[in-house]
């Protein structure tokens, strides 16, 4: 894995963690919500500390040959130990505070093991991609690679089946997380297995660095990116569902919008358009619209119109949502072609119409209708834009 590459990904990593900072502070006694941040964090700084080009800065800068090792190394060894108390709180149950300080006191000893390893152990040459190939038959310096390297196996290889057999029992956003969450971790494991097969062939004799160097941090960086987009797709998940509904809603309400646009504009009752607002805040606006311009033409609708085409509608329909959705659609109509003409100079008293009852009673329709509404204005099976015939006793008033 280049250095790019790892940079990019802690620049992904840290843009996820800065992302959930502002619930992290709003909630910081959250535990579930400080373990995803800790998890974010920490992943991010494996990648980090984890660039050659940041390995020879921190040996350098210290002074200590392949100091950087251990450092990253532990960084791994709690990033493991992160997982796996998410996992446990992500599940929850009576005993997770005992099982989160299990967990948390055994990669403490690890972590202990791996600094006490390094103290002991000699590692005068520097190696920045194959430290744990290089120096797999050195005493202490190979039982600390072997620590950290066996921590974070057990850590993934928990994680995967506990994901994956969670995510039997669930649906939705939760099991598709967890099916994320358990390919990365699987990925994860590819890791620290293929270092230590490096390791055993270097005990055997044979050179397989090329497994320590190229395909093991492959694997690191695929496994912690998946991992961490299974860990935020449950929080994200819901959210896109809404926003994605939101953004099919807004294009329904489009053509009622269209019929609505000449008393909008006309009587200046649309909202300034919102510039770089989510999909929600958009479909808010647009039904704020709609329900401004149905305000306006309430005194327009005729309720005699209203029942004799749902009447008719639901003769040809049987469906009582439908017929109502095209009645309103049909008075809407009407409506704003009766505002125009009250409106026309060659109308000077722009009388209103209001119908034989008066006000339509109800002001305007219900907004779960407006789709129904739109959709009606757009299929027109009723002739829904001909001219509607009048009542036999109703008139428009007009000056002699």
């Amino acid at each position: 894995m280049s250095a790019l590459t790892n940079y990019l990904s802690a620049g992904l990593l840290a843009l996820g963690l800065l992302m959930k900072s502002p619930d992290l502070l709003r909630h910081r006694h959250d535990p579930y919500l400080r373990s995803i941040c800790t998890v974010l964090g920490l992943a991010g700084l494996c990648f980090l500390l984890g660039a050659p080009p940041t390995v020879g800065a921190v040996n350098r800068i210290s002074g200590v040959p392949n100091l950087a090792a251990p450092v990253t190394y532990v960084t791994i060894t709690a990033y493991s130990a992160a997982s796996q108390v998410l996992i446990v709180r992500w599940r929850g149950g009576p005993g997770v505070r005992r099982t989160t300080r299990r967990w948390m006191l055994a990669y403490a000893c690890v972590v202990t093991g791996i600094v006490t390893m390094f103290v002991l152990g000699e590692a005068p040459v520097e190696r920045r991609t194959d430290l744990d190939s290089y120096y797999a038959s050195t005493p202490y310096i190979r039982e600390m690679i072997l620590l950290y390297l066996l921590g974070h196996l057990t850590a993934v290889s928990v994680t995967t089946v506990s994901a994956l057999r969670w995510a039997r029992r669930v649906r939705g956003w939760l099991r598709t997380g967890l099916v994320t969450l358990g390919l990365g971790t699987l990925c994860g494991a590819g890791y620290s297995g293929t270092k230590l097969v490096a390791m055993a062939a270097r005990w055997s004799g044979r050179d397989w660095s090329a497994l320590d160097r190229t395909v093991s941090p492959a694997a690191a960086g695929l496994g912690a990116l998946v991992t961490v987009a299974g860990i935020l797709l449950p929080l994200a998940g819901p959210r896109l569902t809404e926003w994605r509904r939101a953004r099919l809603d807004y294009a329904r309400l489009e053509p009622l919008e269209r019929e609505l646009d000449d008393i909008l504009a006309r009587r200046a009752l649309r909202l300034p358009r919102p510039r770089w607002a989510s999909p929600t805040t958009r479909l808010v606006w647009r039904q704020t619209s709609i329900h401004n311009a149905l305000g306006y033409l309430d005194a327009y609708v005729d309720r005699e119109l209203y029942e004799e085409t749902l009447r008719t509608a639901l003769r040809a329909t049987g469906d009582p949502e439908r017929a109502a959705a095209m009645a309103w659609a049909t008075v809407i109509t009407a409506a704003v072609r009766d505002a125009a003409d009250a409106a026309d100079p060659a109308d000077p008293a722009g009388v209103r119409y209001a119908g034989p009852s008066g006000r339509f009673p109800g002001r305007a329709p219900e907004p779960a209708a407006l789709g129904d509404i739109a959709d009606a204005l757009v299929t027109a099976p009723l002739g829904l834009h001909a001219d509607p015939p009048l009542p036999a006793n109703a008139a428009r008033s007009h000056p002699a």
